[in-house]
């Protein structure tokens, strides 16, 4: 990796810059575990909505919630320490996918830099709005995913994994939708073209099809397919405008070169000089 005069940078300092950016992480992290630890309550108030109304169920003092239950004497500490860490994973991960941004392109330019700060900007309503689909989705995968279950039979659910499901859509909802972000940050700063992104499109297609069939939490086709169709719309739009941009460096390249052309070449000086001449 270089660095920014040109040189390159040693193992040493790469692992200490990834150390950096580490910490930096997980001390965001942090933040967001602790805010999720206070907000426990609410948090799962609201994941749990999809199922049964939790809420009611404790302002009635109801024994049980739908077919969600929690096992174990360490069951609800640890269910509340994993939606704290998730939570600050999610809440936080504007944050740790900057530094992740931060240590992959380190040798920016002073012009370039402002392509950190822009990415970190239009990053965290991308991230918002793939998680708050994630969430829109939920309803609809739980209802397909509990209509598997046999008749005269109850689905109980531990309230640990169905948290843990919730979330990892969530999660990976927000991280997907970060996929043009990457695309077009790259594009500006030179490191890919247009051509580049959008020539490969089938393997792109089958790759981010590979991607939700392998890390989506639920095998139903439907909440695979509410996450690939905007995936896959959001992946041409990052080429489309990739390819503008590209067209607007050449415009403006060009525009350059011709301008230099229009300078007259030097002409040649006379042998003979003008007192030569009057002679």
């Amino acid at each position: 990796m270089a660095t920014p005069d040109g040189g390159r940078m040693p193992l040493i300092e790469h692992l200490r810059e990834l150390r950096r950016r580490v910490v930096k992480s997980a001390i965001a992290i942090m933040v967001g575990f602790v805010l999720g630890w206070i907000l426990y309550n609410p948090i799962i108030t609201k994941l749990a909505e999809p199922v049964c109304d939790l809420k009611t169920a404790q302002a009635t003092g109801a024994t049980y919630c739908g077919s969600l239950y929690i096992n174990g004497v360490l069951g609800p500490l640890n269910l509340q320490i994993k939606v704290a860490l998730l939570t600050g994973v999610i809440v936080m991960a504007p944050i740790w996918l900057y530094q992740l941004w931060a240590f992959i392109a380190p040798a920016l330019h002073r012009r370039e830099k402002g392509y950190s700060i822009a990415f970190f900007l239009v990053a965290t309503p991308f991230f918002a709005a793939g998680a708050t689909l994630g969430y829109l989705v939920l309803p609809v995968a739980i209802r397909v995913l509990f209509g598997f279950t046999p008749n005269a039979l109850s689905n109980l659910v531990k309230f640990d994994d169905y948290l843990d499901f919730v979330l990892r859509v969530i999660l990976l909802f927000g991280i997907a939708f970060e996929l043009p972000v990457f695309l077009v940050t790259f594009n500006a700063i030179g490191f890919l073209s247009g051509r580049a992104i959008l020539k490969p499109w089938r393997i792109w297609i089958f790759g981010i099809t590979l991607f939700i069939a392998g890390f989506t939490p639920s095998a139903d086709p439907l909440s695979m397919l509410l996450l690939a169709a905007p995936l896959i719309l959001l992946y041409f739009a990052a080429g489309l405008i990739a390819l503008l941009n590209d067209r607007r460096r050449e415009r403006k390249s060009f525009a350059s070169d011709g301008s230099l052309d229009e300078i007259h070449s030097a002409s040649p000086i006379d042998s003979a000089s003008p007192i030569e001449e009057q002679e």
